[in-house]
């Protein structure tokens, strides 16, 4: 996965333009600063994660560690 960049996130926006965001905004979900939400990129990675684990071998409650 390519780290996630600030421009590819502004087309995102250009393409689904039903909320506006500001460059502020979109800086932050790239480089969180102010601690207050999950950077984008962590989720990303997440989820790559969870892609690539078989759910079914899961037991219930297991949280995304990552490796």
């Amino acid at each position: 996965m390519k780290p996630l960049a600030k421009t590819t996130l502004e087309a995102i926006c250009e393409q689904m333009a039903s909320h506006t965001w500001s460059d502020r905004e979109l800086e932050e979900l790239v480089d969180p600063k102010l601690g207050i939400i999950t950077g984008f990129q962590d989720l990303l990675e997440e989820l790559d994660i969870l892609r690539n684990t078989d759910l079914g071998t899961t037991p219930p409650a297991l949280g995304v560690q990552k490796s």
